[in-house]
């Protein structure tokens, strides 16, 4: 079943996080919502930009994530992620999502602003949840140091000049991380979360232990984006297949990949429910 990222998010309780999965291929789309039905959690299915370019066109992978959704019994939101082209975010309507993360934060304030507030604008208008980027997060462009930080007075003026409806902000996290070593500043979560009034993103999760994931859901995070995690747990599941076995047939390797996915995203649907 499919819902809105606005009737997601407002059926939250404060002490909730929804997790954002990414997807690549239509095999991590029927991982995830795998996952979802048997954690009985909903969950956001994201297609990226660098996704979209690797299927040479978004429609395709948008409709066959459409038609997971709409055959499973989980809760799903549809969502573009690190979308930086303002005509490929304004397509997210006409593609069947109903949210998109605009990402303007290479430029610097006041042309992230003036981009964003382009988006989201937009969005209003067409009722599309607009997600956008304040602070360089590592991995992106930049490493992952600890001095890539958002500040709470940035954030909030950020957003009433935007009027976004939430903010990934750099806390610790970075993309694209193998090992779980990332430490996040939880203090300035919570301080970020007490300055603006709309649900705070971590980006880069996959590299962040399972503690520092509830500390930060604790402190103030609302939704959790979860990707390279994935792509480890299904190269090693082909990997581990193709070593021991023969053959040529893809499905032998590709269902043992996608379960593997399914368990890493059921493992954060739990670590993520409320108690």
């Amino acid at each position: 079943m499919i819902i809105s990222a606005h009737t997601l998010f407002s059926d939250m309780s404060a002490s909730e996080a929804a997790a954002a999965f990414n997807v690549i291929t239509l095999e991590h789309a029927e991982a995830i919502v795998q996952a979802a039905e048997e954690v009985n959690r909903p969950v956001i299915l994201q297609l990226s930009q660098n996704a979209i370019a690797f299927h040479r066109g978004s429609r395709a992978i948008a409709k066959s994530m459409i038609a997971v959704a709409e055959e499973s019994s989980a809760t799903v939101v549809l969502h573009l992620d690190h979308i930086t082209d303002i005509e490929l975010a304004r397509s997210a309507r006409d593609l069947g999502f109903s949210s998109v993360m605009f990402d303007a934060a290479a430029q610097d304030f006041a042309d992230n602003v003036v981009s964003t507030r382009r988006v989201a604008q937009w969005g209003h208008d067409v009722g599309v949840w607009v997600e956008a980027e304040l602070g360089e997060i590592g991995g992106k462009e930049g490493a992952h140091t600890p001095g890539v930080r958002t500040r709470p007075d940035d954030a909030a003026h950020f957003v009433d000049l935007t009027g976004v409806d939430s903010l990934a902000v750099a806390v610790g996290s970075s993309h694209a991380m193998t090992t779980r070593s990332a430490h996040l500043d939880t203090d300035l979560i919570h301080a970020i979360a007490q300055s603006v009034d709309v649900p705070l993103v971590l980006h880069g999760s996959s590299g962040v232990p399972d503690s520092e994931l509830t500390a930060a859901v604790s402190a103030g995070m609302r939704k959790i984006n979860i990707g390279t995690a994935l792509n480890v747990a299904y190269t090693h599941a082909v990997s581990d297949w193709l070593g021991t076995h023969d053959g040529t047939d893809p499905r032998k390797y590709i269902s043992p990949a996608r379960d593997a996915v399914a368990r890493t995203c059921a493992h954060v649907l739990n670590l993520l429910s409320p108690v």
